[in-house]
């Protein structure tokens, strides 16, 4: 689940994690990276968005966990998932997915008291072109700014990396939105945006985890909410696609928690 606004960005107080504490993190991440196993096999024309959170909240709760968004500042459900234009937070209904829909599906898991959060975006059946481009570049903004999430470099290392590869593809990245620390709770400093410059920000250390999620539109970068007060969607109805890692910063760059 992504943090709204840019707030204490500039020196923040970043929780260093513990050998203990990262070996609970790995296990309430390991919990997230089994859901989205299993999701992928069930993302087809048809399904509802309820039935796909109801799966979910059903592997996270048979591992002894909780979901971590049900209840979170009100929030319904298990997943957010996020259809075509919808940038992140979209609530699960009845809605059925449709032959060449995009879907990001975000979710978090609780463990023995530390989360786990992750995300993908899957193409339902077959999808255009540019829908393709679109996932394609946006998990390899993920990666990119993963590849930076090492010791001695700054926070923004991180966001200048993404937003350059994003917006060389002729997309753009999502502002009001961003990524955070995580840990004992969901949302952490530091805030991690996908834009800015290099050289800013905290000097990045071992055992800091961040849940790194580059939001990726095909238009323009701003959004707006819609009614339910909770699902984000582009300004201009241009689809837009999300992935995200809970990542632990090592000796030897940086651990993805969140994948099996």
């Amino acid at each position: 689940m992504t943090i709204h606004g840019l707030k204490c960005i500039l020196s923040p107080v970043i929780i260093i994690k513990s050998a203990r504490e990262i070996e609970q993190l790995k296990r309430s991440n390991a919990i997230v990276a089994e859901v989205f196993q299993e999701l992928r096999k069930k993302v087809v024309p048809g399904v509802s968005t309820l039935e796909l959170d109801r799966i979910a909240e059903e592997i996270i709760l048979s591992r002894g966990a909780l979901p971590a968004f049900k209840g979170y500042r009100g929030f319904p459900a298990t997943l957010c998932i996020s259809i075509n234009e919808e940038v992140v937070h979209g609530i699960p209904s009845q809605r059925q997915l449709r032959e060449g829909d995009i879907v990001s599906l975000d979710v978090g898991a609780k463990l023995n008291g530390y989360f786990g959060d992750g995300a993908i975006t899957l193409p339902v059946g077959e999808v255009d072109g540019e829908a393709k481009r679109l996932l394609e570049v946006t998990e390899k903004a993920l990666y990119i700014g993963i590849e930076k999430a090492r010791v001695g470099n700054r926070l923004f290392d991180i966001s200048h990396a993404i937003q350059r590869w994003v917006e060389s593809h002729g997309f753009s990245v999502v502002r009001d939105f961003v990524g955070h620390g995580i840990g004992m709770d969901l949302h952490e400093e530091p805030q991690i945006p996908n834009f800015g410059s290099p050289h800013q920000g905290p000097r990045l250390e071992k055992g800091m985890v961040f849940a790194l999620e580059p939001m990726v539109n095909e238009g323009t970068y701003e959004v707006k909410i819609l009614p339910d007060g909770w699902t984000v969607v582009t300004a201009d109805g241009k689809r837009s696609a999300h992935f995200e890692h809970t990542i632990v910063i090592t000796g030897d760059g940086a651990e993805i928690l969140s994948k099996l």
